[in-house]
């Protein structure tokens, strides 16, 4: 195999990453889109859609084993594909965090919100935005972009953490709204998550700059 061809590969990977990080930004968008007006349909095609973007992670996930198999990539190379490997890994579980979501709003049905929803939309902007920069940072190849994304994820934290003590407020006041406040938390529990797993993907790219496998802290503990 000539080098022409193996960054033709690498190149390909790296499409597919990126377009799999949109299937997956615009699956949390709709999420929480669907939440917001109680667009029960939407919720269902959020759910149902998932199935797609796990056949695009397994897709991309049999490109990355067969140029390992076929075209012997040297160290810096067979570090950018394993890196991938991981990448999309996290964005299928991603995914997953929205799907959850999509479920949940099915659940809770074109019943009422309990209150009307600022923090938690905040908190999937912020979650989306951290996605699709820790993508950017993977394509500049730029270790410093990416940890100032790990960095960030204290806003995430902190927009949830005002979400629960609102939520625990309305419980303890009534409790009749004990299921209502509960999905509502889940919700926010799944975009915390998601945020967490853009930031494990920012640690993914600094290994992949300098070779070193780095835990960025967050300044909040």
């Amino acid at each position: 195999m000539t080098r022409v061809e193996l960054d033709r590969g690498l190149r390909a990977l790296q499409d597919d990453a990126l377009l799999l990080g949109s299937m997956v930004e615009k699956a949390i968008e709709r999420a929480i889109d669907a939440l917001k007006r109680r667009d029960l349909e939407l919720s269902r095609k959020v759910v149902e859609q998932d199935v797609l973007i796990n056949q695009k992670r397994f897709e991309i996930e049999g490109k990355c084993v067969e140029l390992i198999a076929t075209q012997e990539p040297v160290a810096r190379d067979l570090r950018y594909i394993v890196a991938v490997l991981y990448i999309i890994a996290e964005l299928e579980r991603m995914a997953d965090h929205a799907e959850g979501i999509g479920k949940i709003s099915l659940m809770i049905g074109d019943r009422p919100p309990l209150k009307p929803l600022i923090d938690i939309p905040r908190m999937a902007q912020k979650a989306t935005e951290m996605l699709r920069r820790s993508l950017d940072a993977l394509v500049a190849r730029d270790a410093e972009a990416a940890r100032q994304i790990c960095a960030e994820d204290d806003e995430v934290d902190n927009l949830y953490d005002q979400v629960y003590r609102e939520l625990l407020t309305f419980m303890l006041k009534d409790p009749r709204t004990i299921d209502p406040a509960t999905h509502l938390l889940w919700v926010a529990h799944n975009l915390e998550r998601i945020a967490d797993r853009a930031t494990n993907i920012a640690e993914r790219v600094i290994f992949l700059v300098t070779g070193k496998m780095e835990e960025v802290a967050s300044s909040k503990y």
